[in-house]
């Protein structure tokens, strides 16, 4: 009987042991405040996935399997994107100077309302609201030029730029055809599954998962890249299991395609 009854105490602790466990996860991006200070933010509605393999090891083999080599992105089209950020950059600051340019018109406007002409306060505003606007002018011009060649570069990259994303899709769909049958079979091996779940307000996502070795995959979009999550993480039974995903352990992927 005293037999009998360790024997089920053995299997009710192994069960326990491979309970699920909670993994809680928060996903933050640096944000830049007005005062020019670095901050934290959380990114909500953001998917996450938690995987019972590493999903980079499975593409770096068939990639390394497949008889072509990734064609990739042409460095001719990658120096483009470069440019056409830095000619967006230069047109956002002449924006900005000339938006600076027309405030400071309005302020000064405002005053010379509230002053009789012949005060020498008047007098200054004037000569100052002749030389604001004569920068705000040449800001106006230097902001449209800025703008046409930030357009006109955008315009010529955008072809060859979907030529080489077309180029690597095609060479993906060939190179990753079986991926899923893979993923399939790796999930069948590990007894586990695959898990979703979608990050709330807070930028933080729940889930539940057996205890074992998984990779938290999560990628967030950002002007012509990403930052790209494959976080390794060892699952136990007990506390919640914290991880947190921020610019620190993310990879940043060119995204232009």
């Amino acid at each position: 009987m005293r037999r009998k009854s360790l024997s089920s105490l053995l299997v009710i602790l192994a069960l326990g042991a491979c309970g699920p466990a909670q993994v809680v996860v928060s996903v933050e991006n640096e944000r830049q405040t007005e005062e020019g200070a670095t901050e934290m933010v959380a990114l909500g509605d953001l998917e996450i996935q938690v995987i019972p393999f590493n999903r980079d090891a499975v593409f770096d083999s068939m990639t390394n399997a497949f008889p072509t080599a990734d064609p990739g992105i042409p460095d001719s089209v990658l120096a483009a994107q470069e440019e056409i950020q830095a000619a967006q950059a230069q047109w956002q600051a002449a924006e900005q100077t000339w938006q600076d340019g027309r405030d400071r018109l309005q302020q000064i406007n405002s005053e010379l309302e509230t002053l009789n002409r012949g005060e020498a306060r008047y007098r200054v505003l004037f000569q100052e609201f002749g030389d604001v606007e004569s920068e705000v002018a040449r800001a106006e011009r230097a902001m449209n030029a800025a703008f046409d060649r930030f357009t006109e570069l955008q315009n010529a990259a955008i072809q060859a730029t979907e030529a080489a994303c077309i180029v690597q899709a095609n060479w993906g769909d060939e190179a990753f055809a079986g991926v899923g049958d893979i993923f399939r079979a790796k999930e069948t091996a590990s007894g586990m599954r695959i898990a979703f779940d979608t990050t709330d307000a807070s930028g933080i996502a729940n889930l539940e998962l057996k205890p074992g070795t998984w990779w938290v995959h999560s990628r967030y979009p950002l002007p012509f890249e990403e930052l790209y999550w494959n976080v390794q993480v060892e699952v136990v039974k007990g506390d919640p299991v914290q991880v947190r995903l921020n610019p620190a352990n993310a990879e940043r992927r060119l995204n232009i395609c």
